[in-house]
């Protein structure tokens, strides 16, 4: 892999700080004032460039639920 540069740094560095927050990226980008719409953009980018990007944090839709009678 080649040497990234600061933009490609940046971008990836929140990507990995999200990732071991285990925040989804909209809470993460929320959190930090950021554009969910720009980092998504930038991890698609980084994706494409075959830069390794972080695992996202997907938290669980649906919960199982015992029902008594």
């Amino acid at each position: 892999m080649t040497e990234l540069t600061s933009t490609q740094a940046f971008w990836l560095g929140h990507l990995f700080h999200a990732s071991s927050r285990q925040q989804p990226l909209s809470k993460y980008a929320e959190e930090q004032g950021m554009d969910l719409a720009s980092l998504l953009a930038w991890e698609q980018r980084l994706v494409v460039q075959d830069v390794p990007v972080p695992p996202r944090h997907r938290p669980q839709r649906f919960v199982a639920v015992a029902v008594s009678p």
